[in-house]
């Protein structure tokens, strides 16, 4: 058995797919296998207490990602001295990065002075922000050339490591994220969010960012409300844009159109799910940020759910499209407008979408499989929790 370190600076209780899907992965592994190192939070103490290997948590962040300035430097320093320590005490034989950059320059340091290997996930936006940073483009190539093995989120993400960054086949392996299919499921006692008593809902989940396209849903209410009247666009998240899409609510008169969630824990979340009629990721590339695969499509899927997702990025791994949902040119609000109201005027196609949609899922995308699927990639045996 080879122990892993996992290093990620988001990590739960802090909000994010990819911290979502490390601790789901993770925690399913055999006991003693796996110790981690992730990013301070203040409700990390209850978060910990529920996971089954130890966890560290130390400050992960850094303003400033590159080794030219001092805050860098000092960043790498101190971060590699930490992996140094954890890596006696542990005695581990392997790190995971959570990301090339900042956790796999360090583990890359880490690998120089202990020759311990390491493994970096890539998620896709993240090596694609890379290439517009002289600087940064030099880092994450020499951390992906020293990597044992790069796991590439998608294939999509995989195609970026070949023909942009000069990968071999061999040095990348696809594992994608998956979805708890016990906590989002089809079939709901509860009641609608109070919002969405007699509205057709339509859901987006993630954090208000201009690639994930909640602007583009919102410039298209103003003609989807004419063929559907009582129609809700419902936003969860947070983050940059807010105030921007706030702005264009009001500039298009589609307040009574739109509610903003704010961020909600994953109970609240799955009765958000169940209830809407179509959840929608319309994502778009903005400049080289673009979507690496897209958890929530799976736990909408889970939740027997139609789909309609933009058409850049990995999104298309997520789905079968034609059957568990559609995917659709989200550069515009013409064309997702389209989109939205095929699948909305038909009840049927919804149903039997929503119908595929968890059978896949259950298939392919489940924790516990996934996790299968990690432990042998990893060394660490077929058996998983």
């Amino acid at each position: 058995m080879r122990k892993i370190l996992l290093v990620s600076e988001i990590f739960p209780p802090r909000h994010g797919g990819s911290g979502r899907w490390f601790w789901e992965i993770y925690s399913r592994f055999p006991e003693q296998s796996v110790a981690c190192l992730v990013g301070n939070h203040p409700e990390a103490a209850v978060a910990d207490a529920d996971f089954p290997h130890p966890v560290y948590r130390d400050e992960l962040a850094s303003s400033q990602w590159g080794i030219r300035s001092l805050t860098g430097m000092k960043y790498y320093l101190r971060t590699w001295r930490r992996l140094a320590r954890l890596a006696k005490q542990e005695q581990m034989r392997q790190v995971h990065c959570g990301r090339v950059l900042p956790e796999g320059l360090a583990a890359l340091m880490l690998k120089a002075t202990h020759r311990i290997p390491y493994s970096c996930y890539v998620h896709g936006e993240d090596v694609e922000t890379a290439l517009t940073s002289r600087e940064l483009s030099f880092l994450t190539r020499r951390v992906l050339k020293g990597a044992e093995r790069i796991i590439a989120n998608s294939q999509n993400s995989k195609r970026i490591l070949l023909e942009k960054w000069g990968m071999s086949e061999q040095q990348v392996v696809v594992m994608t994220p998956g979805v708890d299919i016990e906590k989002f499921h089809p079939g709901d006692h509860s009641s609608r969010p109070a919002p969405w008593v007699g509205r057709t809902v339509v859901l987006t989940v993630g954090r208000l960012q201009k690639r994930k396209g909640q602007d583009m849903m919102i410039s298209a209410l103003p003609e989807l409300r004419r063929s559907f009247p009582d129609i809700l666009y419902s936003i969860v998240g947070d983050g940059e844009e807010k105030e921007r899409l706030q702005a264009l609510v009001e500039e298009l008169g589609v307040a009574e159109y739109v509610e903003f969630a704010g961020e909600i824990n994953d109970q609240e979340l799955s009765v958000r799910y169940r209830h809407c009629e179509l959840f929608a990721l319309p994502n778009r590339r903005v400049g080289n940020d673009d979507e690496g695969f897209g958890m929530v499509l799976l736990e909408a899927q889970a939740c027997g759910k139609p789909i309609l997702a933009g058409k850049s990025g990995g999104t298309r791994e997520a789905m079968e499209e034609g059957r568990t949902g559609y995917l659709a040119d989200c550069t515009s609000p013409d064309s997702l407008k389209e989109a939205v109201a095929k699948i909305l005027s038909n009840d049927d196609e919804r149903q039997l979408m929503g119908e595929a949609g968890r059978e896949l899922v259950e298939e392919h995308f489940s924790w516990k499989v996934l996790a299968g699927k990690a432990a042998v990639e990893f060394e660490l045996g077929e058996g998983v929790n």
